[in-house]
């Protein structure tokens, strides 16, 4: 009783306030699990740390995967080594991060992600309870109370293929619940960012979150507010790139956690969330996830904000600008209105504003536009995206035909393509007036609206 008392006034995480919290070993005949299910650079890994006389476990996610007849993206290893010691062991390793040291160890193409045994002292932590450092090392026991969901905290030994479970995780796996370790708020407090991986883990798993869990994580959004952009735009990315984006996005919306947190996901999700072309594209990103082919990040990003594009595209049109000149006026938009609010690098807004431009080339199909269209580096992605457009019903599915076909067809059947859109009218002539006039009224402008010429 007194223990409990003093675990609640210090809101402790459970077992913490023990002397010592007696693991339940599970056997391979009742789990299933096997050391071969590992990638060679895990065992390897392992098995060295083990030589070397340390204790080593694969942990957290991989174990968890396995468990659901998943296969793991990648294997963590946890260790009673400490990172020099590691980082010793292995030729082609390397220590990172400054919160919380890791080793890096390579093997082969792998890299293996090696975590000394976190202790149940923290370094550092500011004023609303933020971890800002955290490099005490201790037991397997600590280690395991330290980790967030009790799902995320089972160890399994490839020396006798057993998984040792300190917080009934196996059970909750089998239930199919996501249950934080410890005391809800105060482990949001610490790191603000267990409240994403709440909401991604459910999602992706089909896994309800425990009451307890899910009960603080509105009141304490706000936190989220104060992490460094790229981090949240690395978490972002995580609930994207998932395989089910959109569960993600619809169980952000949920918990509270969209609003004011995610300022490009605020712009993406509308009220009713039920944008089809959203759908539509996250949708194939999952379908290429679940298969194993690449992903291109920019393409996910010009996917996201092009109901924003296409909106100030179409209310510049309106507005009587040439499509075009409406289509950079739009771009330039939505890219001053995210980048006050969100950190996007470069490398990948170049990309998204790239298919986004493309997308106003696809009207014009007569003379040679078209077989310089075809040359461009991004075609074939800005062809996907108009795909997307117009399985969405914003284009007619003839065009994506016509470009299908001029894509496949030989000189002889592109001209008669060309000659085909051009009868139908695809290029209007007063569009070249319109040009011309759009071209005099930028010159006026360049030169102060008819002030001295060059």
């Amino acid at each position: 009783m007194i223990r409990k008392l003093i675990r609640k006034v210090l809101e402790l995480p459970s077992g913490m306030g023990k002397r010592r919290s007696k693991p339940r070993v599970i056997p391979l005949s009742q789990h299933g699990v096997r050391r071969d299910q590992l990638s060679t650079a895990a065992l390897k890994v392992t098995s060295r740390l083990q030589e070397a006389g340390f204790s080593a476990f694969v942990v957290g996610g991989a174990v968890r995967d396995l468990l659901l007849d998943v296969a793991p993206k990648d294997f963590d290893v946890a260790t009673n080594a400490t990172p020099e010691q590691v980082h010793h062991l292995f030729r082609r390793s390397r220590i990172i991060g400054r919160r919380f040291r890791i080793v890096h160890v390579m093997v082969g193409p792998e890299t293996i992600e090696v975590t000394t045994f976190r202790g149940g002292g923290i370094d550092d932590q500011n004023e609303s309870g933020r971890i800002m450092a955290d490099n005490t090392f201790g037991s397997q026991e600590e280690d395991a109370h330290r980790r967030d969901f009790t799902v995320n905290a089972l160890f399994f030994d490839p020396s006798d293929e057993s998984i040792i479970d300190y917080h009934h995780g196996v059970k909750d796996l089998k239930a199919k619940k996501l249950v934080m370790i410890g005391q809800p708020a105060r482990r949001y407090q610490e790191d603000p960012v267990r409240m994403l991986r709440a909401v991604r883990l459910a999602a992706k798993l089909g896994f309800e979150i425990d009451e307890d869990t899910r009960k603080p994580i509105r009141a304490h959004a706000h936190l989220l507010k104060k992490e460094p952009p790229a981090r949240l735009f690395d978490e972002m990315l995580k609930l994207l790139m998932s395989g089910h984006a959109y569960a993600c996005l619809k169980k952000l919306r949920e918990e509270g956690l969209s609003r004011g947190v995610f300022p490009l996901l605020d712009a993406v999700m509308g009220e009713d969330g039920d944008d089809l072309f959203l759908q539509l594209g996250l949708q194939s990103t999952d379908a290429r996830i679940r298969a194993e082919k690449p992903v291109s990040v920019g393409f996910l990003l010009a996917t996201l904000l092009w109901q924003q594009v296409n909106q100030h595209w179409q209310q510049h049109i309106a507005a009587g600008e040439k499509s075009l000149q409406a289509l950079q006026m739009a771009i330039a938009d939505v890219e001053n209105e995210q980048d006050n609010d969100f950190a996007i690098p470069r490398r990948f807004s170049v990309t998204m504003r790239e298919i986004w431009t493309l997308q106003g080339r696809f009207d014009s199909r007569s003379g040679a536009r078209p077989y310089r269209f075809l040359e461009q580096p991004r075609f074939r992605a800005a062809f996907d995206f108009m795909s997307l457009r117009a399985e969405a019903g914003e284009l007619p599915a003839s065009l994506v035909e016509w470009w299908e076909a001029f894509q496949r067809g030989d000189q002889a059947e592109r001209e008669a393509l060309i000659n085909e859109a051009k009868n139908s009218g695809a290029d209007e002539p007063a569009k070249k007036r319109r040009r011309r006039r759009t071209s005099n009224r930028r010159r006026a402008e360049s030169t102060g609206g008819g002030g001295e010429a060059e």
